[in-house]
């Protein structure tokens, strides 16, 4: 009966995509291939009226086998790819945008360029509409290209200087290529959303023809305007930007305010330290504690030497000054019960000592304040140090020793 055969075609269509996950799974790409074989000629000789929707699968499962099978080529990939752009007509502009993904992979830029201009010029009815988003992006990838064009342009042109009648035509062609570029990359970037590399490129194209005031405005919407989502990039492109031009230090101190509330462990935080260390308000000088301690929260700082310079030197300030001693209080506190075997371990100040000699020193000097002069970090690296006879290590061990009551006072 007519429910019979929908209901084992069903179940064996079920099992057939389960054989293909499991080979998939286990990168049999061979095996994989066969069972979607078998699943495109069943669907073929299927003869219910309920429709059940399969181009999708077998795009992104073949695309994917034809990835990775060993007997797979490009001619292969592209025919099958022009296939299941005939298959779906609201799956058209993704397909063709994937495309161009794998020929920009496997390194055919000029035949990228060609599929994007193509599905640009697509118009299908009311889809065209509805695939106004994909449509943006095709664009925006195409206008890519055409800043991979002018950049290589730009490269001959500034390698050959500007005269004679050859780099004039070489010139007129950077530019066909800079109004192509950025007309596309200028619509994509109005939309809410994270278009890192489209909004770099764009500035770059802006700021190579002076135009600083519009590259200025890009980058304020892009990290500014509430309606895109947060991100960590646009104000490292906005700082990276101000400092390129001379910005004031207020500037710079902004921009980067704000990226150590969303990544307080983003590498940018030296440069951000140094900056408030170096003010005349208190309030700056302040934060710059604050941010280089945060910053020491995360693994991936453990050995930074400049990092532990930076609270080493800044630590040290405090203590001879004898002033803000509440500020180092203030850290210490919610870190006294984790840092210690985080950072001051007898095993590190072993690892470390015989690793990096300078990084031994920044963090004894810091341990030694924080811990005071019977940590045991700082007890293994001075020992070692005064051992090997190196002055630096000697003054740090009196230092320590002379101020130990500071850690009494930290330590409430």
């Amino acid at each position: 009966s007519s429910h019979e055969h929908k209901l084992n075609f069903k179940k064996s269509k079920e099992v057939c995509l389960s054989y293909i996950q499991d080979a998939m799974l286990q990168k049999q790409w061979k095996r994989a291939a066969e069972f979607l074989t078998f699943y495109v000629e069943s669907l073929e000789k299927d003869f219910s009226t309920q429709y059940m929707g399969p181009s999708e699968t077998i795009w992104r499962i073949g695309t994917e086998i034809l990835c990775h099978h060993s007997y797979s080529s490009m001619k292969e990939f592209n025919s099958f790819t022009e296939q299941m752009k005939t298959l779906g007509v609201k799956r058209y502009l993704k397909v063709c945008l994937e495309h161009a993904f794998h020929l920009l992979c496997n390194g055919l830029i000029d035949e990228a360029y060609q599929n994007l201009s193509l599905a640009e010029s697509w118009r299908f009815g009311e889809q065209t509409a509805i695939q106004d988003k994909e449509m943006k992006l095709i664009q925006a990838y195409r206008g890519l290209l055409d800043y991979y064009s002018w950049s290589k342009q730009k490269t001959i042109l500034l390698e050959h200087g500007q005269d004679g009648f050859e780099d004039l035509s070489v010139e007129q062609e950077m530019h066909s290529y800079f109004r192509k570029a950025a007309v596309n990359l200028k619509e994509i970037i109005k939309i809410p959303g994270v278009w890192d590399l489209f909004v770099k490129c764009y500035v770059d194209l802006l700021e190579f023809y002076g135009d600083h005031n519009e590259a200025r405005q890009v980058l304020n919407e892009y990290a500014y305007n509430s309606k895109f989502p947060a991100n960590p990039n646009a104000h490292v492109y906005l700082y990276q930007f101000l400092k390129r031009h001379g910005e004031s230090k207020k500037s710079l101190v902004s921009a980067l305010k704000i990226l150590h509330d969303i990544v307080p462990s983003h590498e940018l935080m030296i440069d951000f330290n140094t900056m408030l260390q170096k003010s005349k308000k208190r309030k700056k000088r302040r934060l710059g504690l604050e941010v280089i301690f945060a910053a020491l929260d995360y693994a991936g700082w453990k050995e930074n030497v400049k990092a532990w310079s930076c609270l080493a030197r800044q630590v040290k300030q405090i203590v001879i000054s004898e002033k803000p001693l509440d500020w180092i209080k203030q850290e210490w506190n919610s870190r006294k019960d984790w840092w210690p075997a985080f950072h001051f371990s007898r095993y590190l100040a072993k690892r470390n000592w015989q690793e990096n000699e300078s990084l031994s020193y920044e963090k004894a000097l810091v341990a030694g304040i924080l811990l005071g002069k019977d940590c045991k970090y700082f007890k293994y690296v001075s020992h070692q140090g005064c051992k090997a006879q190196v002055k630096r290590f000697r003054i740090l061990k009196k230092f320590v020793n002379k101020h130990n009551p500071v850690y009494l006072r930290i330590s409430g």
